[in-house]
């Protein structure tokens, strides 16, 4: 039986532009402007390799002590501007391929570094789509490592090799790759070469193409 494993931020729902407003405002105190560009830097890692790239990117050091703060400060923050999330800001596409992976049995999976996964796919409603929830509490080592998505299919009792995994970041395709996946990349061509298929948007993924991967 085939696998689908999904990313959470920028795949099922837009979360980067809350996380962009929570990390400028955490750079802020030291003195940092994060910009969009760096933003996209940090797709699909986890919070703390975040701190440590804008740390780096502002010339800057702080203690384990602050850091920590730092770190608390930007989740309080994030999950103050999530709270009024709901079931419009389910991206296009989800609710189609979520719907065929139930239609024909095929086990899901989410794939995140996010520690707030559970509650984000509860405001969507969406966690009755999902066997397994694999996200930020659960593993040690942050994408590009292949960790999140092999317990994800530890857990849907699926062989590496028979998992899709849906990716919008280059380290979350990297990692699908490492763990001999099959990635299917969502958003910039050229970031996401190493992808094995490119789309704009899981809209663009047609009915006959997921029969292709639902059987590969």
């Amino acid at each position: 039986m085939k696998a689908f494993i999904f990313d959470l931020d920028g795949v099922l729902v837009d979360t980067a532009k809350y996380h962009y407003i929570a990390w400028k405002t955490i750079g802020t105190s030291f003195n940092f402007n994060l910009t969009e560009t760096q933003n996209e830097g940090l797709k699909g890692i986890s919070r703390t390799d975040s701190l440590d790239l804008m740390l780096e990117w502002a010339g800057t050091k702080v203690s384990l002590e602050q850091k920590e703060i730092l770190l608390r400060q930007k989740n309080e923050h994030y999950l103050e501007l999530i709270q009024e999330m709901d079931r419009t800001e389910i991206l296009p596409g989800v609710l189609t391929i979520l719907n065929f992976a139930k239609e024909n049995s095929i086990p899901v999976a989410l794939g995140s570094a996010s520690k707030n996964a559970q509650l984000i796919l509860k405001k969507l409603d969406l966690l009755p789509y999902f066997h397994s929830i694999v996200d930020g509490t659960h593993v040690t080592h942050s994408k590009p490592n292949p960790e999140v998505f092999l317990l994800g299919a530890k857990n849907l009792n699926t062989p590496a090799n028979q998992c899709v995994v849906f990716e919008d970041a280059a380290a979350g395709v990297a990692a699908a790759k490492a763990a001999q996946m099959v990635a299917v990349g969502i958003g910039d061509p050229i970031e996401l070469a190493a992808a094995d298929y490119i789309f704009n948007s899981l809209e663009s993924i047609d009915s006959n193409l997921l029969q292709t991967l639902a059987a590969i």
